[in-house]
């Protein structure tokens, strides 16, 4: 192996997932209050409507279609009787329709962040980089998927990225089987990994955000100024300003 072909395929998958777990540790013991979304749903609605469950949607396929097709050996689908025509069939069908889907709410979202000015006014350089770097990454892959459709793709990822990943985690990298790989999954893998790598600092942190505590934090008490509150039972979690406490 070459020295650039173990820089690619060896260092700079370690070094992704390492800005990857580590940025994630900094950021929620340093920036708390920066992981959000910073969500422009006030500003404009319409396009965002048809924009984000598109997007979203289409991603969360996407991420599935992916852990699915490297992690999951070849002879493990072979197993349970899914063969390699039944597997690539809807591997490329599922993946077109999620990567379009996925592609399409993306562009309507760049389109209504450049167009609306509320929301470009809110859009940082951060945003504008990290934007650029997943439209690529989605175009890569969904290139990919495309060629594979049209059978100019050379060779099959199964074979190659998908051992590569899992040899990643094993702790025995085998960068050969990346060399031998289709440029096309060269550089979707190169993007993604620029990607994990400023995903931390990013505004993609909210994935891993759920609003768990909504479901066992107590209810909010309102209290009224007002005593004439009429004949009416006063509701649960109303108080009067001022009257005796329970």
């Amino acid at each position: 192996m070459s020295v650039p072909e173990v820089l690619l395929w060896v260092v700079l998958p370690y070094v992704s997932l390492a800005i990857f777990i580590g940025g994630h540790i900094w950021r929620y013991r340093y920036d708390k209050f920066g992981w959000t979304t910073r969500s422009s749903q006030l500003y404009e609605r319409r396009l965002q409507r048809w924009g984000s469950p598109l997007f979203h949607f289409g991603i969360l396929f996407v991420l599935v279609g992916h852990v699915i097709g490297l992690g999951i050996p070849e002879s493990w689908t072979e197993a349970v009787g899914i063969t390699e025509e039944m597997y690539h069939v809807a591997a490329i069908g599922i993946g077109a329709i999620a990567g379009f889907g996925t592609l399409v709410g993306m562009a309507i979202l760049i389109y209504r962040r450049r167009t609306v000015g509320p929301v470009f006014s809110a859009t940082t350089r951060n945003d504008k980089f990290m934007y650029l770097v997943l439209a690529l990454t989605i175009l890569l892959g969904l290139s990919n998927t495309v060629l594979g459709v049209l059978g100019h793709e050379g060779a099959d990822y199964r074979d190659t990225v998908s051992p590569w990943f899992r040899s990643i985690f094993y702790f025995q990298p085998q960068p050969e089987l990346m060399t031998a790989a289709g440029l096309g999954f060269q550089l979707h893998a190169l993007s993604a990994l620029v990607l994990f790598a400023i995903w931390p600092f990013t505004r993609l942190v909210h994935a891993f955000s759920a609003p768990i505590g909504y479901f066992t934090r107590p209810y909010i008490v309102y209290r009224s100024r007002n005593r004439q509150l009429g004949n009416r039972a006063t509701p649960r979690g109303w108080d009067r300003v001022g009257g005796p406490r329970r």
